[in-house]
């Protein structure tokens, strides 16, 4: 049931969008898609990962994040077909739904703890919903030259490091929990934030990208560390 309900939310939010849109139909068809995909992976893998009885407000509002995304995804898609079609308006729409995706998102967490409805499946969905909004909102900000298409890493690094961990298992292993780790985040999203705002040009946003691609790639270089120093240890033993 929450997952229509966001979906039917979703698809009039998406409609609203694109009715001023030339390319209405790649757009929702994008939209549903992503946020259809993502949902039926949600419901083929939650049992087991979710023990409790309640799928909980806090993944509820990961999920209304997860509409969020599925719509920057259909305005990807229209840009891609034509850059110019991302209107001031589109871009001022999606700085308010990123806005909107930055206040759930600090919250949710909170939430499920105190309900007692933490679990390793709202931990996964959370960050997931992070990656794909991060990718998306990167890729965008290039095709707005905001900055040069190196801006993707930042949405790609983190798929760039699952990919060398199932090449390299030690880079598999979990991580402890970081408040670096949250912090950055935060500060990949006021970023991406910042360079959608249609008043933002370069070179202020270059300077903003390179500051927010260089504090991830610390923090990678970070985790990466501690992964090859608890192998070696465990090595050693």
């Amino acid at each position: 049931m929450c997952l229509l309900g966001v979906g039917t939310a979703l698809t009039g939010t998406a409609a609203a969008l694109a009715g001023a849109s030339p390319v209405a139909a790649p757009f929702l068809i994008a939209t549903l898609l992503v946020y259809a995909g993502v949902a039926a992976v949600i419901a083929v893998t939650i049992e087991g990962w979710h023990p409790h009885p309640r799928f909980g407000a806090a993944n509820l509002m990961t999920l209304t994040r997860l509409g969020i995304a599925a719509i920057f995804a259909g305005v990807l898609v229209e840009g891609l077909l034509d850059p110019s079609r991302i209107s001031a308006g589109v871009a001022w729409t999606c700085v308010v739904l990123l806005s909107v995706a930055l206040v759930l998102d600090g919250v949710d967490g909170v939430l499920a703890r105190r309900q007692a409805l933490a679990s390793r499946f709202g931990a996964r969905f959370d960050m997931e919903v992070d990656a794909l909004t991060i990718l998306l909102l990167s890729v965008l900000a290039v095709l707005l030259e905001k900055a040069g298409a190196w801006v993707a890493l930042i949405g790609l690094m983190r798929y760039a490091f699952v990919a060398a961990g199932i090449v390299w298992p030690t880079l598999a292993q979990p991580l402890p929990p970081s408040l670096r780790r949250k912090a950055v985040c935060v500060v990949q999203y006021a970023a991406l934030l910042v360079m959608l705002l249609p008043i933002a040009r370069p070179p202020a946003t270059v300077v903003v990208a390179a500051v927010a691609l260089a504090a991830l790639a610390w923090s990678f270089a970070v985790d990466i560390g501690w992964l090859l120093r608890r192998r070696g240890v465990r090595t050693a033993t």
